[in-house]
């Protein structure tokens, strides 16, 4: 499969109706080997009672870019483990996210994940770890 096609499947898999992302306002907007970003529009479905955006959005939006940036250069995967960090209270229309690789395996690649809020302040940092499958 070449990096066009990896792309386009990795589009056509993700950025489907009736996919959890997608269900929720994350939509990935660009991958290549070894990087991918994406977005979260921020909705009434994704604020918590504080009026910001949930953790749980900005964690989803992390997990869903990583992993297309784990399976950028061939391959599935699953989530093994993350962490993440939550900087500072996140709001705004969109939530922006990229993802690289601190280690791409054959059967576990790290990836570092940063979102940004629409002013271009880094709101949270992440760590995932992925199960890669053939």
């Amino acid at each position: 499969m070449t990096d066009q096609e990896r792309t386009d499947f990795i589009f056509r898999t993700v950025n489907t109706p009736h996919q959890f992302s997608y269900e929720n306002g994350i939509t990935v907007t660009h991958v290549e080997p070894g990087y991918a970003k994406g977005e979260l529009v921020v909705g009434p479905n994704s604020i918590n009672p504080h009026k910001n955006v949930h953790g749980g959005a900005m964690a989803t939006l992390a997990d869903t870019v990583g992993g297309c940036c784990a399976c950028s250069r061939g391959g599935v995967c699953v989530t093994a483990g993350s962490t993440m960090e939550f900087l500072r209270p996140a709001s705004g229309k969109k939530i922006f996210c990229v993802a690289t690789p601190k280690k791409m395996g054959r059967t576990l690649s790290v990836i570092q994940v940063v979102l940004t809020n629409d002013q271009d302040v880094v709101v949270a940092t992440g760590t995932f770890t992925f199960f890669m499958m053939d």
